[in-house]
């Protein structure tokens, strides 16, 4: 979909590459209101990053938050809380802690993110509380970033608020994280749309470029060296446990 002398720049930098990517895992939550197998403009935009991501041997687990059963809440499996289902827990257990990167991607929605992907961010936390075998924080040596599309404004405040909830729980966030695609004010074409152009816009298959190179040379930085230093932030040096807090950094 992008030009094909753009597709063809990026193959190149991905031929010329002599860094070993192999063996990564990202996972993306593409929080699309449609659900599979309708078109999401919004997987059009991380197709950019997938496609660079699996060409390198990284394995990239897709998610569409829309196709799951995963109910509100900042409990680990929110079928404690009374929900009869709850798909997260499994999500988490086989995409998310074995992920060395987390992509958020979102539509935009009255100027903020969807419903589904704020969602996921708190189901996310709900998982905050847990640690790795150092008793760091879960999602210590996780890398984060974020993708964005829509036909309104809210680029950069979706972004701001995506990249700060997934460094709060943990992850590092790299230099240009973050990408997206609004068009011009107002109601207008979004990103797969013909005269919308979102496919030949140069600045955000730029960035999108970035922030995924960016995103695999972290990761594979932050696994060569067994993850975050444990020096300084070991949970166990501080005791705030509250089982009963609805908050997970007081249920740790």
């Amino acid at each position: 979909m992008l030009p094909e002398s753009v597709q063809a720049f990026i193959d190149a930098e991905i031929a010329a590459n002599e860094d070993d990517f192999s063996g990564l895992r990202c996972v993306v939550f593409n929080g699309t209101l449609q659900r599979s197998p309708a078109v999401s403009n919004t997987d059009a935009l991380v197709a950019v990053s997938r496609h660079i991501m699996t060409s390198l041997g990284v394995t990239v687990d897709t998610i569409r938050t829309v196709d799951h059963t995963i109910p509100p809440g900042v409990w680990p499996d929110m079928r404690d809380q009374g929900y009869d289902v709850d798909d997260f827990p499994e999500l988490y257990r086989t995409c998310v802690e074995p992920a060395d990167m987390i992509l958020l991607a979102t539509p935009i929605w009255l100027g903020d993110q969807s419903s589904q992907t704020r969602k996921i961010i708190e189901r996310l936390y709900a998982y905050s509380g847990e640690t790795n075998e150092a008793t760091q924080w879960a999602y210590y040596g996780k890398v984060g970033g974020v993708l964005i599309t829509g036909n309104e404004d809210g680029g950069k405040h979706c972004a701001a608020q995506m990249l700060y909830a997934l460094q709060h729980i943990g992850c590092v966030i790299p230099p240009q994280s973050d990408s997206y695609w609004t068009g011009e004010a107002g109601p207008g074409p979004s990103y797969l749309d013909l005269d919308g152009q979102g496919t030949r816009n140069h600045w955000t298959t730029r960035n999108a470029v970035f922030m995924t190179w960016n995103m695999l040379h972290f990761a594979r930085m932050l696994k060569d060296a067994g993850g975050v230093p444990a020096y300084g932030n070991l949970t166990r040096n501080w005791n705030l446990a509250d089982p009963d807090h609805p908050n997970p950094e007081y249920r740790a």
